[in-house]
């Protein structure tokens, strides 16, 4: 991601500087972004697509090929949240095609506390299928407990968070439909 995003923020005609402002992020963290040093959250890298003008898709997409249908091949299994992916670093699954309107990712939500992750929220609808282990899901006031199996579909327009509920790694599949 790290050549594509300094690529897109360049010809949108924006320094590193004002892409953090526009998107509330430091501009430390947008430069480790561009460097390759750091993955970003979903809600950060929505907030930078929006900011470019691009489908939060073409922030991931390695390449730009017409082909109707894109594979995305598992990585080596290297660690036991290599496959599913962490919260800090969700993996891609699905949505590189331009037009597409929605995009996967398979995360592994950690339990740190609320002063550490904060909530997200943003335009579209969100689909969450909790694919082993269980999970808080905290919709504003409301908090639901899911389990492996269990899954919700609410407008991602709500503040929302996941976190991991006991001792047992927790993945989820996530869809985002984006808003227009």
């Amino acid at each position: 991601m790290s050549l594509k995003l300094k690529l897109l923020r360049v010809q949108a005609g924006l320094t590193l500087e004002d892409l953090a402002q526009q998107t509330e992020l430091t501009r430390s963290y947008v430069s480790k972004l561009e460097r390759g040093v750091s993955t970003p959250s979903i809600g950060a890298a929505l907030r930078i697509a929006k900011v470019l003008g691009v489908q939060v898709e073409a922030l991931f997409s390695e390449s730009h090929e017409d082909d109707p249908v894109v594979i995305h091949r598992a990585p080596p299994a290297s660690s036991a949240t290599a496959a599913a992916g962490t919260a800090r670093n969700p993996r891609l699954v699905s949505g590189t095609l331009p037009g597409h309107k929605m995009v996967a990712f398979v995360v592994s939500p950690t339990d740190e506390p609320t002063r550490n992750h904060p909530m997200s929220h943003h335009q579209g609808e969100e689909i969450l299928y909790v694919l082993k282990g269980s999970i808080t899901l905290q919709l504003a006031r409301r908090t639901e407990i899911l389990k492996a199996g269990d899954s919700v579909h609410f407008n991602s327009s709500i503040p929302h968070k996941i976190t991991s509920l006991g001792k047992a790694p927790a993945s989820v599949l996530l869809v985002i439909a984006e808003g227009a």
